[in-house]
């Protein structure tokens, strides 16, 4: 998990796989925290990706660098504790103007069942789960 947790943050930018009824849905994310022993992403609430993931929690996240690209499938699940949500708040700063701990907006979820599969050109692809 933590050589995941590298790489993304690494990234900076990963993409979030979701899907809407029968409709896939891929958008940009940037954040990503150790908390607890668990890899955690965050967003609103109110946006449309959260109502996907209540829907279907099964997602998919991809990212890329240096040659190599990341795939993780897992189940996002939502933790509601204003600790996790102020754990990753904390580590990104500068969404604070947007976001609060103690909101109803702030969202964090965790990767369950995750299975991380690192690729590339160059070598056989490498799965990590956690």
């Amino acid at each position: 998990m933590q050589e995941v947790y590298e790489f993304l943050k690494k990234c900076g930018t990963y993409y979030l796989a979701t899907v809407q009824g029968d409709q896939p849905r891929v958008r940009p994310f940037g954040t990503v925290d150790l908390f607890e022993g668990r890899l955690y992403i965050q967003t609103g609430k109110s946006k449309a990706v959260s109502q996907q993931i209540a829907a279907n929690p099964k997602a998919e996240l991809c990212a890329f660098a240096d040659g190599v690209w990341l795939r993780v499938a897992c189940e996002l699940v939502r933790d509601d504790r204003i600790e996790a949500k102020r754990h990753m708040l904390d580590s990104y700063p500068q969404l604070k103007a947007m976001y609060a701990a103690e909101d109803d907006n702030t969202e964090v979820l965790y990767l369950k069942n995750a299975e991380a599969v690192f690729s590339s050109f160059t070598a056989p692809p490498r799965t990590v789960r956690f």
